[in-house]
């Protein structure tokens, strides 16, 4: 009897020392995180695809959802390529652009 108690006595111990060690986010990490994200869009609705397998390189739009049979899909979509639009900094410029003169 006396060595089922020690074996839970050390598990208990064991379980307090991972819940001790976990490591926790606060808002000042979680800033730095987002801060350190390379090219992601902070505006909502606006994504980034990079597939390499297509050469599919720019910003995705999506703006407007309602319901279909098929489930919720997106009023208005747009892609916005990098090739196109002379880079990813010019791609995103235009995609925030249509998503403006869109929401008006």
């Amino acid at each position: 009897m006396p060595a089922k108690k020690a074996t839970k006595k050390r598990a208990a111990k064991k379980s307090t020392a991972k819940r001790a060690t976990k490591k926790r986010t606060t808002k000042k990490t979680a800033a730095k995180k987002a801060s350190r994200r390379v090219g992601k869009s902070k505006i909502p609705g606006i994504s980034r695809i990079d597939q390499e397998s297509t050469r599919t390189h720019g910003w995705f739009v999506r703006v407007g959802y309602r319901r279909t049979k098929q489930g919720w899909r997106p009023k208005h979509r747009a892609f916005f390529g990098d090739k196109s639009h002379g880079g990813k900094t010019a791609a995103l410029k235009a995609a925030e652009q249509w998503l403006n003169s869109v929401k008006e």
